[in-house]
């Protein structure tokens, strides 16, 4: 049975890749469901809750995604907006801080999703996007770069095992690389990646 962890006290050695487990909870039959993020032996690193929404009307009008860790804390609230964009603002202490980052959808074919990720508040038209993620929503697979280097990718999990254990396709590993420390970061992408699919069902 899984627990929770505190993600700051994990992977043990930064110099290696890692890997989280991404998979869906559901607390009843009529449930949406939950997406978690594990470790190997099942303890609790991430959750996101598309249910909950904030006191304020105004930002009542967009589907929003919360990113909690392991204690329930909300770290990023995401907002949908129009064309498959995306804004994600940090929360601390259950008080919304500055805009954390910016996506803009710039493909979306049946087979192939492409994303602009902007950093902070100060994207301007035509600049040159902090990060790109790129990929394919059937097949699982989705890769964040950083200029040419990779940040994180998801994976299936076809078999598992001498015996060859089925693993569901709604279960998937996303492998997070040494050199980037923002874990929630990387969790809050890969919910708007993942956005709406319905092989989460």
């Amino acid at each position: 049975m899984g627990t929770t962890a505190t993600p700051e006290e994990w992977p043990p050695d930064g110099q290696f890749p890692f890997d989280l487990f991404v998979s869906k909870k559901y607390k009843s039959f009529w449930d949406a469901g939950n997406i978690q993020f594990t470790d190997s032996v099942g303890n609790l690193f991430f959750s996101v809750d598309r249910r909950r929404q904030p006191q304020n009307s105004a930002a009542q009008t967009h589907p929003q995604k919360l990113i909690l860790d392991a204690s329930d804390n909300t770290l990023i609230r995401l907002v949908r907006l129009i064309k498959g964009s995306w804004q994600g603002f940090m929360v601390s202490d259950n008080e919304e801080k500055e805009l954390m980052f910016s996506v803009n959808k710039t493909l979306n074919t049946f087979t192939k999703l492409e994303f602009d990720i902007f950093l902070g508040d100060g994207h301007v038209e035509g600049a040159e996007a902090d990060l790109k993620m790129k990929g394919s929503a059937l097949k699982r697979s989705c890769t964040i770069y950083k200029g040419n280097s990779i940040v994180a990718e998801t994976s299936l999990m076809y078999t598992l095992g001498f015996r060859k254990h089925f693993i569901p396709r709604n279960r998937f590993r996303v492998t997070i690389f040494p050199g980037f420390a923002e874990l929630s970061l990387v969790v809050a992408l890969v919910a708007v990646f993942f956005d709406k699919r319905k092989f989460w069902l």
